[in-house]
């Protein structure tokens, strides 16, 4: 029994643990500016909530292209899935919202570039679990990992993170799978350079419209 203990313990630390070069504190003051963002104004209960990496926290204007919604966005830069499951308490759960808009999983294959998709995929399940117990009536939707082509190195094992995160969805009930990766190539299967910026990793306006337009279905009203 306390090896079958143990042995959960050390998946569990696994999946928590950052990977190379992100800790957990390294993201304390992002954390800390949105905790006293919420003492000022906490925002609304029953509101979708956007967590996440980078392509969310570059964002600023996220409500712009959604009227009618109550957004609140969450994202902090450089996040991978283990960082949001190591603050949910902070950024998840207290804001009890109706839906919550997931992109994360791109700088896990980064920051460790041994890390699998397999890993990846459990990871997101974790945080998944995680959120249902906590809120078992919030839906929960994943907005696949795109094809950055900075990232190229990356794309075989994103194609298949995206793919187990897809599959397992499909058999959960109250949950989304929202696929952006496909509007993102062009008709002859090459990466649209055009949608980033410099660093051929975030997004210009034109990215975010292709968002726009794959989300806005899943959103709830």
């Amino acid at each position: 029994m306390l090896k079958k203990v143990w042995g959960m313990l050390a998946l569990s630390l696994l999946f928590l643990m950052p990977a190379m070069g992100q800790s957990n504190a390294s993201f304390k003051g992002e954390i800390n500016q949105f905790l006293h963002n919420d003492s000022l104004k906490m925002p609304p209960k029953d509101a979708i909530l956007f967590i996440g990496s980078s392509s969310f926290r570059k964002w600023t204007d996220v409500a712009r292209y959604f009227p009618g919604y109550t957004i609140i966005n969450r994202g902090f830069g450089g996040s991978q899935l283990p960082n949001l499951i190591y603050y949910a308490d902070k950024i998840i759960y207290p804001y009890h919202p109706r839906q919550v808009i997931i992109y994360c999983g791109e700088n896990d294959f980064d920051y460790d570039r041994s890390v699998s998709a397999d890993t990846v995929f459990e990871r997101f399940h974790t945080l998944f679990d995680m959120i249902r117990e906590k809120l078992p009536e919030t839906n929960i939707g994943f907005v696949s990992i795109k094809f950055s082509p900075s990232r190229k190195y990356a794309w075989e094992k994103i194609k298949k993170a995206n793919s187990l995160i897809e599959d397992f969805l499909e058999e959960q009930s109250n949950a989304e799978y929202i696929d952006i990766t496909k509007p993102m190539f062009d008709k002859n299967g090459k990466a649209i350079t055009t949608l980033y910026l410099a660093d051929q990793l975030h997004m210009r306006p034109a990215g975010y419209e292709i968002w726009k337009k794959q989300i806005q279905p899943y959103l709830l009203k």
